[in-house]
């Protein structure tokens, strides 16, 4: 083992056996997934039933309004990654113009104006078909049986739900009816029941056809065409609250959703120490992770340990550095430079800007021919609405009153006996995004905060252009097959999170759960994702576990430490083939959600 300090340790071992092998964000959903392969399912058919029951049991971090981006390998072709593009693009009526017009500066973090069109059901729909084996309803029916029948109410659930009741006792009275059963704020534990979703996934499922096939696609046409667009389309005209303090109607029409479907796309991959790391496109954050990965490549392995006090300094540093780059070049609405950006010549300048000292500065670099984009940096204190006094997102969801959240998502992986092999990260319509859709059980997304509203800029909001996500799973291979796939929730800390666990295992030499369970970091030094954009000039978030020798080092180097406690940071999962064609699964134990199983 390459990197010895300290020694590693595991919450639980790594999960080995031949048959299949599941990860989650929560139990019930890994256990779903475990079900599916038990009774012959395939992966996909495992990661789709798995994906339902996320938006079921953890609503504050997903819904079905909300988006996902996947990256999966089959059995027949292990070689050629495809990334599952589930996320839906602005509406047609959501132009700069018009949002400015409102009064806004931002696109808000809550409320229907931040609603991208929903890209995620689409998306698990298109999965299932083209290569699946099931019956939707027979994939369904795990989900519908959690919200008819109820599920245990997570403690997170009920602390959102708590931070946000005045909202919805104020302003989103369907979301009130929905959350507050009998006026109250539910029970961690207690069975919480969604009926009005339960009929919804029925409705999807009963959707007639000739075959398989052609049920799934009546099961699209009514996601995209049917009662359940023009539930949204109807219901987005009322002005409701957002975010920003203000009332407005949404822009998201039954039009927009019907000329919208998910798709598949070409991965960028980037070898590493003998390891292709393979990533969707620019209009998410995945080749930042790349960018990450080709500036360490030319230190020495002593730079790269997380757990001291250089390799901290280091990594914190690329991170800076590659995350400058997403804000100033990645999007859906302008050419990205993305060969420049991850040629060897060029990270190899990047890393030359690496010293001894912690950055405090912007630092995008130059590439012939295209502008970089400098978004207007400011820090918190200069945020337009703060935060609740007290606050400070460290990794895990926080809410202040306005509805505004960060780092909801939840993450899933299944690799199955034949080879099959998918990772998906899915986000978005959270329960405290905007009013819940009567009827419908769920609320809508608001990637469009993402954007900027500013013409100028690779994210700019830009009708039919998709905001830049942060969801970016990632898939591994070797020898040119696909041997594992990972992610986590966390929002701009998704790749800042992957990235210690892929030194770790290919440089360190620690098992899967080693990594997953090996304190963690990542730097806040660059503008923020979500609204109200804000970002910290040399902030450093870590965990108290990387220890005070370090800690005290990062210090001394000009790092803004954050301690955010002992296990606070990443909520890493991964499933993967070893060489004798064994295979593993990890998952993160922060937060007492996340299980593997497998056998």
């Amino acid at each position: 083992m390459t990197f010895t300090a300290p020694a590693p340790f595991t919450t639980r071992p790594t999960l080995r056996g031949s048959f299949g092998m599941t990860a989650s964000t929560h139990w019930l959903a890994t256990a779903s997934a475990q079900a599916v392969l038990e009774r012959g399912g395939n992966a996909f058919d495992a990661a789709v039933a798995c994906g339902f029951v996320l938006h079921v049991v953890e609503p504050h971090l997903n819904g079905p309004g909300g988006d996902l981006v996947g990256l999966f390998a089959t059995a027949e072709d292990p070689g050629t990654p495809v990334v599952l593009m589930g996320q839906g693009p602005a509406p047609a009526a959501a132009t700069v113009e018009y949002y400015r017009g409102e009064g806004l500066t931002l696109v808000p973090g809550a409320g229907a104006l931040a609603a991208a069109i929903p890209g995620a059901v689409d998306a698990w729909l298109i999965l299932l078909r083209d290569h699946g084996t099931w019956e939707l309803a027979d994939i369904l029916a795990f989900a519908i049986g959690y919200a008819r029948d109820g599920h245990p109410l997570l403690d997170r659930v009920v602390t959102t739900i708590e931070r946000v009741s005045g909202l919805f006792i104020e302003h989103w009275p369907t979301s009130a009816e929905l959350w507050l059963p009998g006026g109250r704020v539910p029970t961690g534990g207690t069975r919480f029941r969604n009926p009005a979703l339960a009929s919804t996934f029925a409705r999807l499922a009963a959707a007639p056809g000739s075959s398989r096939e052609n049920r799934i696609d009546a099961a699209r046409a009514e996601w995209r065409e049917g009662f359940v667009a023009q539930a949204i389309d109807a219901f987005v005209r009322t002005p409701h609250r957002h975010s920003t303090g203000g009332d407005h109607t949404g822009v998201l029409t039954a039009d927009d959703l019907s000329g919208f479907q998910a798709g598949y796309e070409s991965a960028v991959t980037l070898d590493f120490r003998g390891t292709t790391v393979a990533k969707a496109g620019p209009w998410g954050q995945g080749p930042a992770l790349l960018q990450m990965l080709g500036i360490l490549d030319g230190f020495d392995d002593s730079h790269l340990d997380p757990s001291t006090e250089l390799g901290a300094h280091t990594i914190l540093e690329a991170e800076k550095l590659a995350l400058a780059d997403r804000e100033a070049y990645y999007g859906d609405a302008k050419v990205v430079p993305l060969e420049q950006l991850l040629s060897t010549g060029y990270t190899a300048h990047r890393r030359s800007l690496i010293g001894e000292d912690a950055s405090r500065e912007f630092r995008p670099g130059v590439i012939p021919g295209h502008e970089p984009f400098v978004p207007e940096l400011r820090e918190a204190g200069d945020a337009p609405i703060v935060a609740a006094a007290g606050q400070r997102y460290v990794g895990e969801p926080t809410v202040d009153p306005s509805g505004d959240t960060k780092g909801d998502t939840c993450h899933l992986d299944v690799i199955d006996r034949w080879g099959n092999i998918v990772s998906v990260t899915p986000s978005g319509g959270w329960l405290q995004s905007s009013p819940a859709i009567p009827g419908l059980g769920f609320c809508l997304g608001t990637r469009l905060q993402m954007t900027w509203l500013v013409p100028d800029a690779p994210a700019s909001l830009t009708p039919g252009s998709r905001p830049r996500t942060t969801l970016t799973p990632t898939l591994l291979l070797k020898d040119g097959r696909s041997v594992a796939t990972l992610g986590s929730p966390g929002g701009d800390q998704q790749d800042q999170w992957q990235l210690p666990y892929l030194l770790r295992t290919i440089v360190g030499g620690y098992s899967p759960q080693e990594a997953i369970d090996a304190p963690t970091l990542h730097t806040t030094s660059m503008p923020d994702s979500f609204w109200p954009r804000t970002w910290e000039p040399g902030g450093a978030v870590v965990e108290d576990r990387l220890g005070a020798d370090v800690i005290d080092g990062l210090g001394r180097r000009g790092h803004v430490v954050t301690r955010a406690g002992d296990w606070t940071l990443g909520r890493l999962s991964t499933v993967g083939a070893e060489q004798d064609g064994g295979l593993y699964a990890a998952a993160n134990p922060r937060g007492m959600q996340g299980y593997a199983a497998g056998r």
